[in-house]
Parts: structure tokens; sequence; C-alpha cells
């Protein structure tokens, strides 16, 4: 290669189009060459065929190019986070870690894994191996498999194992740990001040393990870690003692190390973006996630080129970069042909998700002996869920409608539904006070109470009703700190349709509440691990 098809493979783009391929993109790629591409569900993903079609488009462009075969990347976490929004709902990390199983970890990496390279997606944006310390945290949260370090590192491990068996990458995030900090590096830029020692007993277990795993590709964090770059430290994508010092010769990665995006705040923009991607390239990024952003594409592009022309990217680095990329494009290479769509949602598929779902979910505590529930058919039952948001940029919960009120119609026919705003105004609230008292059972679903209080407002005032009452926790277990005087509190840790049919299962006694917290609930219960 020459040094521009050099630079060239270290740029992973974005666009918009689902259909066809835009101008800007076919543009792009004979300007720059690219390495690969980001696909995300809000542009670029629609039906299956589409998505599979849409991919073969891109991989025929790149052969029309002469370039090697693409990088082709997608969030598909599970849980929360799923680009491809009709792949099988798996219930996602948290819920795994609450069954505590590594088989059902591999498990769960096999579907996304098959699934995937069945639509030619060949790099999953995952599993994230951040430890989920903080119950602030407004970007990990769910998306952990927990708060204890040993638990997410051997369930990191089995998902990458079984991802990686199906012929995709997996994409370890976010290196060195994104999980005890309070704040969103999609919207800002945050610090941690953990010391070495800490840093080594918790926040990278869990990536220690992922190397040991064979993970193809690691995350950086646009998060600054003041232990290692002192107290003006850069975000981790930008710094070198992290990517190249730790990461490289302390933990001895040896795979490719990929940014997260760009044009997430806690990264300069505008024309600043091209120091920034300078100096992450510097620092031991191999790839750079950048937007569909034609100017960003020229800004990232240009900075690289530049800096490789005068000296400032070494030729010697930027051959190993370069060299990695390529000796993850050839493992690609390696596996047969993409199986048939006919995988996606397959019984077996939904068998995992469905597996996971049950044995995830929780009960917390029962102290007013209401399980498992036993009404007569005439008495009534109000079910009240909030509306889902997208609370971080990774979450695609804003187009889940939850099914729990459908699946408590499976075990008792008269119910009805209340769905609310995420964040109740105190009218809204006494609105729905007053037609909740026409009810023998309330089951509120809350989505993050602990952080939305006025979810939290409702179930506490709608309590001094002396009604029955169940509360579900569907997202994050800590709601019950919000809502303390709830006597019977489960948790799913997930709205997706299996995890809301494992619930209704098991509060009508039809299956056994087996997952165990992983994550403690402030002031209320400790996680047993």
């Amino acid at each position: 290669m020459n040094l521009e098809q050099q630079i060239g493979q270290k740029l992973l783009f974005a666009f918009h189009g689902k259909e066809e391929l835009s101008p800007e993109i076919k543009q792009a790629f004979q300007k720059y060459q690219p390495g690969g591409i980001t696909l995300f569900r809000s542009l670029n993903i629609g039906s299956l065929y589409q998505v599979r079609a849409l991919n073969a488009a891109l991989q025929s462009l790149a052969k029309d190019l002469n370039l090697p075969e693409l990088l082709i990347a997608a969030d598909q976490e599970g849980g929360q986070l799923m680009a491809i929004g009709d792949g099988t709902p798996l219930p996602g990390n948290m819920a795994l870690g609450a069954t505590r199983s590594k088989e059902l970890a591999r498990s769960a990496g096999e579907v996304l894994g098959l699934e995937m390279r069945a639509l030619g997606v060949n790099v999953n944006y995952a599993p994230c191996a951040d430890v989920n310390i903080n119950p602030q945290n407004p970007v990990v949260g769910v998306r952990s498999f927990g708060e204890n370090q040993n638990l997410v590192a051997e369930l990191t491990a089995a998902m990458i194992e079984g991802i990686q068996s199906q012929g995709v990458a997996a994409t370890v995030k976010h290196f060195p740990g994104h999980g005890d900090t309070a704040s969103d590096s999609h919207h800002g830029f945050g610090t941690v001040a953990h010391s070495l020692e800490r840093f080594h007993a918790v926040e990278l277990v869990p990536f220690t393990a992922a190397i040991q795993a064979d993970a193809k590709m690691m995350m950086t964090a646009h998060l600054g870690v003041t232990s290692i770059d002192g107290p003006d430290a850069p975000p981790a994508t930008l710094s070198r003692k992290i990517l190249t010092d730790l990461l490289r010769h302390e933990l001895k990665y040896e795979g490719v190390v990929i940014t997260d995006a760009l044009d997430m705040r806690a990264i300069r923009q505008g024309e600043l973006l091209r120091e920034d991607a300078l100096r992450s390239a510097q620092s031991g990024a191999d790839l750079l996630l950048v937007t569909s952003d034609p100017e960003d594409q020229k800004r990232v592009y240009e900075a690289l080129l530049q800096g490789a022309q005068n000296g400032k990217l070494l030729a010697n680095e930027l051959q190993k970069s370069v060299e990695r990329i390529a000796r993850l494009k050839t493992w690609l290479a390696g596996f047969s042909s993409a199986p048939d769509l006919s995988v996606i949602q397959s019984a077996a598929h939904l068998q995992v998700a469905n597996q996971i779902a049950e044995r995830s979910i929780t009960l917390v505590r029962d102290q007013a002996g209401l399980l498992p529930l036993n009404l007569e058919r005439h008495q009534k039952i109000a079910v009240v869920v909030p509306k889902p948001l997208d609370l971080t940029p990774a979450d695609t919960s804003s187009y889940i409608t939850p099914k729990l009120a459908e699946s408590i119609r499976q075990y008792h026919p008269n119910v009805d539904e209340f769905i609310i705003p995420f964040a109740p105004d105190e009218n809204e609230i006494a609105s729905l006070l007053l037609q909740l008292v026409k009810y023998d059972l309330l089951i509120f679903g809350t989505i993050n109470a602990y952080a939305e209080r006025k979810q939290a407002d409702l179930i506490n005032q709608s309590l001094k009703l002396n009604l029955p009452t169940v509360v579900v926790a569907m997202r994050l277990p800590y709601d019950l700190a919000a809502v303390p005087q709830t006597q019977t509190y489960v948790c799913t840790y997930s709205i997706l349709e299996p995890s809301m049919r494992a619930v209704a299962k098991a509060l009508f006694g039809h299956s056994p509440m087996t997952g165990q917290l992983p994550a403690s609930i402030p002031g209320m219960v400790e996680a047993k691990f």
C-alpha cells in the first residue's frame, strides 16, 4: 500500500442511507479508501433483507475500487443497545449478570455473532466490559454485566468466545473502564481519580480477561485517568500512556485498537478534531471511528496523512497499525460464507433469549407476601409503564414498547394498561392516582426511577393508597432506593419482550425467580458474589 492507502485503512466512516449508497459515501470511498463502515440504527437499518443488501453493496463498492474487504460494524450489544432491531431480542448484559451463567453469556455471543454474519456485519461493538460501580452512571448501566469485576471478567470472556466463534470480531469496551463515572462522554469530558492499584484490582480485570480470550478489537474510552496522565488528563482515546504503555506494553494486547466515536463531545470538534485525531493515532489507536459528516471525514484523513508526511505519525508505527488491521481482515476472511437470514430470530435463538430472561428475574423483596399473584377473575389489575426514551446516544430503547401489560394478561383477564410520560408532572400524577383507586392490584414498571425521581414520586404517592402493589424495575435495579416503602420488588434488567413474558410468568408462580442481583441497591440491599 502507498501512504494514502495506509491512512485510509485506519478510518471507519458512517453515512446516511438505507436503500442505496449515497453519492457522499461513494465519493468518500474514492477519495479516502476507508477500512470500513459503522452502521447506525437511525441512519442505515431497516429490514433484514435491506441491511444485507446494503452491506453487499458496500463490499461490492470496495471490490470495484480494489480495496481490501471492509470491516462493517454495528452496536449489537443486546438489551438497551440494538443497532439491528430485528435481531433476536436478547435481554442484555446485566440480565446475564443476574443469571451468573457464563454458558448463557457464550450462547448470547453465539446468537449475536451468527445473526450479524448472516447480515454481512463482521464487527460487533460488544461486549461492554465496564464494571458498573456507580449507580449514577448515565451511559453504562445495564450495558454492564454488573458491579463485581470477577463476574464481569468471566462473562466478558464467555461472550467474546461466543461472538468470535461465529466469524465476527468482538470489540471490548470502553478501555480502561467507564463503569465508575457519573458523566456521559457523548455529551462532555469526565475524569476518574482512582489509583493505579484500584484500576488494576477492579477496572482492568475484565479487560485482562478479554485479552486472554483473544478479543480481536478493543475500544477506547473518552475518559481521563488522572493517576495515569495527571491532573490535566486527556481522554484515554488521546493518551499514549494508556493505549501504548498500558494496553500494548503492560497488558500485552496485540489486537486492533479502535476509538469510540469521534463526534462525542469529550473530543474536540470542528477544526480542532484534526489535532485530536492525529493525537489518537499517535497514542496507539489503529482505527478511528469517524462520523457521517463529510467535513469530519476530510479533517481526520488529512490530519493523519499530513502527520505521516511530516513525521509526527511515525512510519514504523503506522506500518504496524496497518498490519494489525490486515491480520484482522485475514482472520475474518477465513470463515465460510454468510448463513441464511432464517437464523435470525430462529427457534433456537429465541430459546436462548427466553432462558436468559427467565433465569435473570430477581425477587428482591416480597414483604407483603403478594407472590405468587392469585386474583379472582373479577379483580382488576392496573399496569403502569413509562414510555421508554433513549437516555443516552448509546440507547435504542425508544424503539421499544414494553409488553408488560400484554404479558400479565396471559395470566389474568382483567388488566388495564396506563402508559405514562417518562417523567410525569404533578398534574399527570394526580390524574392517574384518581384512576388507580379503582383497582385491586397495581403493577408499576420503572425505567431508572433512581435517577428520574418523577417516576418515583408517582409510586411513592400511590403507596399511600394502601393498595397491593408490585414494582418491577425494568432497567437498573437501583430504583428501590427511590421507592423504599415498596414491599414487593422485582428486577428484569430489560424492557424487551422475553423479559416481560418472563416476569409475568414468575409473578404468577409459573417459574421460579432465580436471578441474583448483579449490582447492590444503595443503602438497601448488598449484591452477593
